[in-house]
């Protein structure tokens, strides 16, 4: 059974779930852990990869899009359906619906920012979550 771990940003915060993106990849390298980030919109998926190159000078973010990196030695991997299906640590939704195979992750977190169309999409979200009788934890955070 998945944990779901929901990450709002306050009001008032200067990022948005792209850039918390970011920070949540930092933290779950430094405990030697993979993560698969569902990001099924193209576009999205090229400005989170482009920002997760350029998110602070003095680090390193080894990740890389799906079909574009060697799966089995990237830690942190983009991907548009939810493949490779080994994957099974930690999976960061930023789609608007619920991903159809978090199932087979230990851990999500899922993300909200400000934007009204991903916050009511993140309550629907929360609604399912909380149906499926998964553990869900909310966390608010200010960038």
């Amino acid at each position: 059974m998945s944990r779901v771990d929901f990450y709002s940003l306050q009001q008032g915060s200067r990022g948005d779930r792209f850039l918390l993106v970011c920070r949540l990849v930092e933290r779950i390298l430094a405990k030697g852990l993979r993560a698969l980030i569902y990001c099924p919109k193209a576009e999205e998926a090229r400005h989170l990869d482009r920002l997760l190159w350029t998110y602070r000078d003095d680090s390193f973010l080894p990740h890389g899009l799906v079909g574009k990196v060697d799966t089995a030695l990237t830690p942190i991997l983009i991907s548009a359906d939810g493949r490779p299906e080994t994957e099974r640590q930690v999976l960061i939704n930023l789609a608007l619906d619920p991903p159809a195979f978090l199932e087979r992750f230990e851990r999500v977190c899922d993300l909200v920012d400000q934007d009204p169309a991903v916050r009511n999409a993140g309550r629907a979200r929360y609604r399912f979550y909380r149906d499926a009788d998964l553990e869900l934890s909310h966390h608010e955070i200010k960038l």
